[in-house]
């Protein structure tokens, strides 16, 4: 369906070059194979971009009260675009943090990641009664994505959780008690994965000479800041942490239920991309309870529909519906996410391995 009777396509063929999964859409580009493309060229790139953006708003322009479908379209592909600077940010460490060098995105940035304060570190946990509560959404009035629908009640068992996400200095304790070589806290996935994978620690984490370093985007290589949140690893290496701890993880429904508890709206107070840190912060006093931004956290909830789910029609429905597959649910945003993207009842997913996104921990445990 057309809503611009004059548009003319920028360049038939970028339908196909930049089809990454839409199958409702036509043929496609080998994802495997999209790191190879060197062109079109960045230059023409962004002229196909400023083309379709002039054309989007012509199109506004000419339409005063836009209809329920074309307001839902330009909302989905806003939402959808943060999505993507998002992964443009980590993309780029993930390249940045491979090259040899080290070198940094902002180096004139140099945000200092640690404010010295006293509630960093202090293990403490909040209660959740026991009792039914609704997770999800049905509201209308707001944007969300399918895979957020509807709303429903979960009944939770009583538990607690960790006010804070796990630091680096924690998870450090970890790996010098040979946590990375005992099978006892590993799922057998995990166990297998970092015996063919030779995990040892977090991506970006490198020892040198007996001292520790990862890579920023502000620092480039730097010795690790023991306070910070622990991040960039996969949902095998927090389960397996969350066992050694002789904890667990938050299922999604609980981490919810808490976050509407406890910190029911995301802050600009909070670590999101807007603050340009581009790497969790630590704890900056005891009432943050770094449930939104700094990481996405694992939540130990496979990727599935809630009750009454409906799958949006056409490609739309691609977007979220058919990866309800294989995959966990993480929740709360990072440091790259921007801080208008992000609400409670989001759901974001990944693979168990994957751990080139801001992934961290959150500790739970059953009240007895």
């Amino acid at each position: 369906m057309g809503y611009a009777d004059n548009y003319k396509e920028y360049n038939p063929s970028f339908a196909y070059f930049f089809n990454s999964y839409y199958e409702s859409l036509g043929n496609r580009v080998f994802r495997g194979d999209r790191g190879n493309m060197t062109r079109p060229s960045v230059e023409e790139i962004y002229q196909y971009r400023n083309v379709v953006d002039e054309a989007i708003i012509m199109l506004l322009d000419s339409i005063p009260f836009p209809s329920g479908e074309l307001s839902k379209l330009i909302t989905i592909g806003i939402n959808h675009e943060q999505q993507h600077q998002e992964l443009l940010l980590t993309d780029i460490k993930y390249i940045l943090g491979h090259n040899p060098l080290y070198p940094p995105l902002f180096p004139q940035k140099q945000i200092p990641l640690s404010s010295g304060n006293g509630h960093k570190s202090v293990e403490e946990y909040l209660e959740v009664e026991e009792g039914l509560y609704e997770i999800g959404t049905s509201d209308t009035d707001y944007f969300s994505y399918d895979n957020e629908r509807a709303k429903h009640k979960v009944y939770l068992h009583p538990f607690r959780f960790l006010n804070r996400l796990v630091t680096n200095g924690e998870y450090l304790a970890f790996i010098e008690d040979k946590g990375y070589q005992n099978f006892n806290f590993w799922l057998s996935e995990g166990w297998d994965w970092i015996k063919q994978s030779q995990i040892e620690s977090p991506l970006y984490w490198h020892k040198i000479d007996n001292n520790w370093f990862y890579y920023t985007l502000t620092e480039g290589l730097t010795k690790i800041d023991k306070n910070s949140p622990v991040t960039h690893i996969s949902f095998y290496e927090a389960e397996a942490y969350a066992k050694w701890k002789n904890k667990r993880l938050l299922t999604e429904q609980e981490w919810e239920s808490a976050c509407l508890l406890y910190t029911p709206n995301p802050s600009s107070n909070n670590n999101f991309m807007e603050s340009q840190a581009f790497e969790p912060k630590p704890r900056e006093s005891e009432n943050s309870l770094q449930l939104f931004g700094d990481c996405w956290e694992w939540t130990n909830s496979a990727y599935l529909p809630y009750p009454y789910y409906q799958k949006e029609p056409g490609a739309l429905g691609e977007y979220n519906g058919k990866f309800m597959i294989n995959q966990m649910v993480l929740r709360g945003g990072s440091c790259a996410t921007p801080l208008s993207h992000i609400r409670p009842t989001y759901r974001n997913f990944f693979q168990t391995e994957k751990r080139w996104q801001y992934t961290g921990i959150r500790l739970a445990d059953y009240i007895s």
